[in-house]
């Protein structure tokens, strides 16, 4: 597959959607040091290892966001190239309003018949990251606005589902359990629903710290996945950081 991204690409868009909070940091650094100076030692030695730690937090969060989504294989696809398909092969891409991969979902299976569908409600997303991506990325072309309630696709239909990056948007958790009803409704007995995500794990706790608090733990994945009768077929941890999960209708777990 051509080269579609660019270099730095994936660093720059978590930078400037999420720019509030380096700022912050930029600030709030040289503020606490210049307070220290008034201060006795020993908090001024507090306020100094706090600092560090700020510093070390952001500079590691920085780092770990360009090996995942510059160097490593995610935007590659390459952890797709065991699943084949045929000519006309049915592709669901969903997202949460940020869609950076339709297009390399194209360029991959070019004969596929690709639908996307975008679930972003500002009333239930609030996520202001999210609100600045969308306006970063035009959308693929055709999309189609949907509640996660419903996604206009007959019963059976799909073969391949994605929802990567996206589905963790959804916070509530009877809303993600009517949505993966609405992906087991439409995927076809032989059909696979390709569910990426970093979890709210220890690798990324010690890469994002309290920011992994955003990411859903693995066991409530599991139970949603459970409560919808989806099986897990296959586990990929592409990097440490991201887990893809390939879900099926029938089959064991493993």
């Amino acid at each position: 597959m051509d080269q579609i991204r660019t270099p730095y690409q994936g660093l720059w868009n978590v930078i400037r959607f999420n720019w509030h909070f380096y700022l912050l940091s930029c600030f709030s650094i040289p503020l606490l040091l210049s307070l220290s100076y008034y201060l006795p030692e020993l908090y001024r030695v507090c306020i100094g290892v706090l600092c560090l730690l700020v510093m070390f937090s952001t500079m590691l969060s920085l780092i770990v966001t360009y090996y995942v989504y510059d160097l490593s294989e995610l935007y590659r696809l390459t952890w797709l190239d065991g699943i084949t398909i045929a000519s006309q092969t049915i592709i669901i891409n969903i997202h949460a309003g940020f869609d950076e991969t339709s297009i390399l979902i194209k360029a991959k299976y070019p004969d596929s018949d690709l639908k996307v569908f975008d679930f972003y409600d500002p009333a239930k997303h609030t996520e202001i990251s999210i609100k600045r991506a969308r306006k970063s990325v035009p959308p693929y072309i055709n999309t189609m606005q949907v509640p996660t309630s419903h996604i206009p696709v007959v019963d059976n239909e799909a073969d391949l589902i994605f929802v990567i990056l996206s589905a963790h948007e959804i916070r509530d958790q009877n809303e993600r359990n009517v949505f993966f009803a609405e992906l087991k409704r439409i995927i076809n007995p032989t059909g696979k629903i390709i569910v990426t995500e970093h979890l709210r794990d220890l690798p990324n706790f010690i890469a994002y710290n309290i920011g992994s608090f955003h990411f859903i733990p693995k066991s409530a994945w599991l139970t949603t996945f459970e409560d919808n009768q989806l099986y897990i077929s296959r586990e990929i941890r592409i990097t440490p950081f991201i887990t893809t999960f390939i879900l099926e209708k029938h089959g064991t777990s493993t």
